[in-house]
This record gives structure tokens, C-alpha cells and sequence, in this order.
């Protein structure tokens, strides 16, 4: 089994068991309810918000539009990233958990209540920017956040496996939003576009106070309290980033690529694509969704367990050069526009981009020492969800439109997978086995 412990510079009590596991489990259930609020907003913008709030535009117009509000919350989420990221490396992971999980929450249910265009004109769709703004910057410091919680809590030698506690929210929460807008496709058009779309974003306020009494419950992570009680946190932690390992920043911006992007060329783009273009209707395509995604919930998990056990340059391209041949098959099957066809690719095309994002989390975490993790992570993590996964839709979009054909598409998500490749292979080679020290220190004393 291949050892990822980090070099050791700041002594701290090895947790149990039991509370790694615990740690594991919240943040699995508090990324779910994130990315449950973050997914509702996709289906919403591919499905019925040019509608709502662009209705002066034509349909093909309205949905560009709606995909570009759609990018506006990955635009924020590098801002979120720093924000919480220096937050939670000067003060602990769980008290930027609780603020984070708090504003997605809030910004989830205005959205919700917000009225259209044909209601308060103009400024519908600025407050609908507004929302996502918040949201977008609730993301950007959750992710980093939830995946410390699961690694720094983590057994020696299981950080990479207990990373993908957070990474499995991911699916589950894509999961729970698309079959959210599968029951609620099944009321008449019109219901459906004046308040039906409306429910998910007012029902996630339930699972919200849920991930909000189990994550005040849980404690500081071992080894960001033992940071804390030496006192050895960074004053600014991105500045410390920035001018000790820009390398690494930007090849973790690369490295994670195809894990973040190609989902959304999948589920976002693709759902508009059939449902405009191939004669779906929407509660048929969101099935096809909601069996792709039980696809990637079941076969995530073992992308981490691969890269425990084996060399993670060959763990990394056995998970992502079957892309190349498996992407293009799912479009060929989808565009048939037969059911179960389109079942076959979308669930073929899930296995290496979903089993590439469970190791992901981990990877990202051993790069950085605990001082400024936080910060650092979620600087990589970001800057990639903000250049590639939220402009995925709205570039397959315009790819789409401008040739007329899905071959652009097709090449755009084998792009994805060179860039993940380009970067992901120096940064294992820069990174080795441990994280780098910050500054130096004493070795560690056991507990």
C-alpha cells in the first residue's frame, strides 16, 4: 500500500478510528448538501432560467445566457477559495465549514424565491447573478475545506482513500439535484416554468440545517489544531503560496482538468443538446442523467482505492486514457437519441473522468503543508473549476452552434484530458510521496 503521510514539522495527536471516520462522513454529507445547492442551479439554467429570466432573448440566446450565469458561480469560486482558504488556515477548517455551508444555504433559497423578468424586469437577472455570486464563493472555500477535514483526520497511509469521502459528494449531490428536477419535469409545462423548477431550491434549506448540526458538531482537525495551539499559522497564508510554489499552483490548476470538466460536458451541455437538439424530452434525458450518476456514485470510490495500492503516475493514466475512446462513444450512442443507448455511453464515458476525481482530493492535499493546505488547494482547485468546468456548457454551447456539428464538442473534452495529463504527471513527479515543508521544523513527537 503506497504511503502518503506528510513529512513531519508540526507534532499532533493521532485521532482514532472512530473519529476519522466520523470526519469522513461529514464531509460526505456536507459536500453532498453544497453540491446538491451548486447542481440544482445547472438543471435550472439548462432547463427553464433563459425562460424566466432572459425572456426577451431568443430560446437558443436565452440558454447561452443562462449558461453564462451558470459560469458566474465557478468565477467566484476562486475568490471563495482564497477568502476561506486564508480563513481557514488561520483559524481551523470547521469554523470556515459552518460560514461556508451557511451562505450556500441562504443564497440557495433566495434563488428560489426570486421572481422573474416579466415580474421585476431587469433586475431579476442581476439578483439572479447576485445569488449565484454567493454561491459560487460558498463553493470555492467548501471544497478545500471538507476534503482537510477528511485527509487531516485521516489514518497514516489513508489520506488518498479518505479524500474521497469529500469527492463522493460530488455524485451524490448531482444524483439528488437531477432526480430533484425529475419529478419535477413530470408537472405540466407550464407549472413546471412559473413555480415547479422553484421547489429544489426552497426544499434544500431542510438538508442544509441537517449539515449544519452535524458539522458544529465535529471537532478540529489534529493536525490544524496542533498548528493553532504552536501558533505557527501562516500570517498570510496566500502570499506564502504564491511565492513558494506558483509551480505547483499552476499544475494543480491543469492536473484538475478532466476531473471537473468533463461532468459538466456530460450532464449540463448534454442535457440541453438532447433535449433541443435530439427530441428528448426533459424527463427521459434526466433519467439517462440519473443512471450515469448512479454509475459514477458506484465506481468513484474505487479510483481512490487504485491509487492507494498502485504508483500514481499508473494509477492516474490507467484512470484517464480510456477517455479518449470512450467520450466520442458516448456522443455517437446519445446522438442515436435511443434510450438505452444513451444509457451505454453516458455510463461507459463515467468511468475514468469520475474514478480520476476520487484521487484528486488526495493528490491536491499531500502538494502543500498544513499551514497553508487550505489556501493552496483551493487556489489549484478553483482557478480550474473557473476556467474549464464552468465555461464547459457555455463553450460546448458555442462550439456546437458555430460548426453545427458535435465533433467540436467531442475534441473540446479530449482537450480536457491532455491538459489533465500535461499537468498532472510533474506534479506527482514534484510532489514524490510527501508534502514540502513550509518552513523547517522538529520533527514530530509521538502521541
Amino acid at each position: 500500500m503506497q504511503q502518503d503521510t506528510p513529512a513531519p514539522r508540526t507534532p499532533a495527536i493521532r485521532p482514532s478510528t472512530r473519529d476519522a471516520r466520523r470526519a469522513g462522513i461529514s464531509a460526505f454529507i456536507g459536500t453532498t448538501i453544497e453540491w446538491f445547492d451548486f447542481y440544482i442551479y445547472g438543471s435550472a439554467a439548462a432547463l427553464v432560467l433563459g425562460k424566466v429570466y432572459f425572456a426577451d432573448a431568443s430560446p437558443a440566446v436565452g440558454t447561452l445566457a443562462a449558461f453564462a450565469t451558470f459560469w458566474i458561480g465557478f468565477l467566484a469560486r476562486p475568490l471563495g477559495g482564497l477568502v476561506f482558504g486564508h480563513f481557514g488556515d488561520r483559524r481551523g477548517r470547521k469554523k470556515a465549514l459552518v460560514v461556508t455551508l451557511t451562505m450556500m444555504g441562504g443564497a440557495t433559497f433566495c434563488v428560489g424565491l426570486l421572481p422573474g423578468y416579466a415580474q421585476i424586469g431587469a433586475a431579476a437577472p442581476i439578483l439572479l447573478v447576485l445569488l449565484r455570486l454567493i454561491q459560487g464563493i460558498a463553493m470555492g472555500g467548501e471544497w478545500g475545506g471538507a476534503v482537510l477535514i477528511a485527509t487531516e483526520f485521516a489514518p497514516p497511509g489513508r489520506k488518498l482513500l479518505y479524500g474521497a469521502f469529500a469527492q463522493q459528494g460530488s455524485p451524490v449531490g448531482n444524483l439528488l439535484a437531477t432526480l430533484a428536477f425529475l419529478g419535477i419535469a413530470q408537472l405540466p409545462d407550464a407549472a413546471f416554468e412559473s413555480w415547479g423548477w422553484r421547489v429544489p431550491f426552497l426544499a434544500s434549506a431542510v438538508l442544509v440545517a441537517v449539515g449544519l448540526f452535524i458539522r458544529l458538531r465535529l471537532a478540529e482537525t489534529p493536525e490544524m489544531a496542533a498548528v493553532l495551539a504552536r501558533k505557527k499559522n501562516s500570517k498570510l497564508p496566500v502570499k506564502d503560496v504564491l511565492s513558494t510554489y506558483p509551480l505547483l499552483v499552476l499544475l494543480g490548476v491543469l492536473a484538475g482538468t478532466a476531473g471537473v470538466a468533463i461532468t459538466y460536458v456530460k450532464t449540463t451541455f448534454a442535457l440541453s443538446w438532447a433535449t433541443t437538439d435530439l427530441g428528448f424530452d426533459k424527463s427521459t434525458f434526466l433519467t439517462v442523467i440519473s443512471l450515469a450518476l448512479v454509475v459514477q456514485v458506484l465506481v468513484q470510490p474505487f479510483g481512490a482505492v487504485l491509487a492507494a495500492r498502485w504508483p500514481l503516475r499508473r494509477a492516474v493514466l490507467w484512470m484517464l486514457l480510456p477517455e479518449f475512446v470512450l467520450l466520442p462513444v458516448m456522443f455517437v450512442l446519445v446522438g442515436t437519441g435511443n434510450f438505452w443507448l444513451a444509457v451505454l455511453g453516458m455510463g461507459l464515458a463515467t468511468f475514468p473522468h469520475a474514478m480520476y476525481y476520487a484521487a484528486l482530493a488526495g493528490i491536491l492535499a499531500r502538494v502543500y503543508p498544513v499551514e497553508v493546505r487550505y489556501t493552496g488547494m483551493s487556489l489549484s482547485y478553483q482557478a480550474c473549476t473557473a476556467l474549464f468546468a464552468g465555461t464547459a456548457p457555455i463553450v460546448s454551447q458555442y462550439l456546437l452552434t458555430a460548426t453545427g456539428s458535435i465533433r467540436s464538442v467531442v475534441a473540446l473534452g479530449l482537450g480536457y484530458v491532455v491538459i489533465t495529463v500535461v499537468g498532472v504527471l510533474p506534479l506527482l513527479a514534484r510532489t514524490g510521496r510527501t508534502a514540502p515543508a513550509l518552513s523547517p521544523e522538529p520533527a514530530a513527537t509521538p502521541a
